[in-house]
This record gives structure tokens, C-alpha cells and sequence, in this order.
């Protein structure tokens, strides 16, 4: 007696993995979010821009004793008033802008100045910087995502 039999998969059996690969796949995709995980990695950058420039900020007036780098607007808020946007290095204006090139010049305290990864303007670094009263000085990064606010305070 013979038998006729063939080894294999049935369609239908081949669709069901296929069906549970898809689902697993969409899963596994929702629990990741990738769009959060790249505003906390922005964010993170933001973070670490902030404190940079707050950094050479303070180097700077510690070897200038205690002059700051550029006219910084007095504010107890950060980003207000609204011409304390920090001039992005090279632009080609820094009218109505916190140029900091001073921080930049023969590349004693920076290379060149952050730029906000998704909140920059034509001239603008998209960062922010003010001082108080006692002249603490804070840069802020507005356009933060995921609801952060971005600052850093010294």
C-alpha cells in the first residue's frame, strides 16, 4: 500500500505565524515608543548643551574676574525676555542676540556653541541665557520635549 502524504506547512498555517509575528511586531514596537525615546535622547542633549555653555560661561569669568562674556539680560525667567536667545557661532547677525563668541575665540573655552537639536533659529543657538539679581546665571532650553523644561542653573 502506498501512501500519497507530503511533508509541509498548509497555508494556513503559514498565515497564523505570519499573523502572530505581525502582532508580536506591533507589540513590541507600542512598548518601545520610539518617538519618546528620541525626545529623552534630545533632551538629554539639551541637558548636556546647557551645562556646557553654563561651564564655559563661568571658566570665562573666572579667568575675567568676574566679568561675564557678553550682555546677559537680567530676568528671573528663563527664556524671557525674548532677545536672550544665545547667537549661534558664525551667524550672520547677532542682532538682538547674547553673542558669547568671546567663548569661542581661539577656541580657549569652546569650540563653537551648541546648537538645540530641533529648536534653532536662523542665527540662533535655540538656547537661552539670563542672570539674576545676585548674578546667577541660568541657560535654558525652551523647546524641550516630552513636557521638560531644560535648564541650568550656577
Amino acid at each position: 500500500m502506498m501512501h500519497n502524504r507530503k511533508n509541509g506547512f498548509t497555508l494556513i498555517e503559514i498565515l497564523m505565524v505570519v499573523a502572530v509575528i505581525a502582532i508580536l511586531t506591533g507589540v513590541v514596537i507600542l512598548a518601545i515608543n520610539p518617538t519618546k525615546q528620541l525626545g529623552d535622547t534630545r533632551n538629554a542633549q539639551r541637558r548636556l548643551d546647557t551645562k556646557t555653555i553654563l561651564d564655559a560661561v563661568l571658566n570665562y569669568m573666572s579667568n575675567n574676574n568676574g566679568t561675564l562674556p557678553a550682555p546677559i539680560p537680567l530676568s528671573t525667567h528663563c527664556p524671557t525676555p525674548a532677545s536672550n536667545e544665545i547667537c549661534k557661532t558664525g551667524a550672520a547677525s547677532c542682532k538682538n542676540l547674547v553673542d558669547l563668541s568671546a567663548l569661542t575665540e581661539n577656541k580657549k573655552y569652546l569650540l563653537s556653541l551648541p546648537i538645540d537639536p530641533t529648536g534653532f533659529s536662523a542665527n540662533g543657538s535655540g538656547y537661552y541665557i539670563v542672570k539674576d539679581a545676585n548674578n546667577h546665571v541660568t541657560v535654558c532650553a525652551p523647546k524641550a520635549e516630552e513636557g521638560t523644561i531644560v535648564t541650568t542653573t550656577r
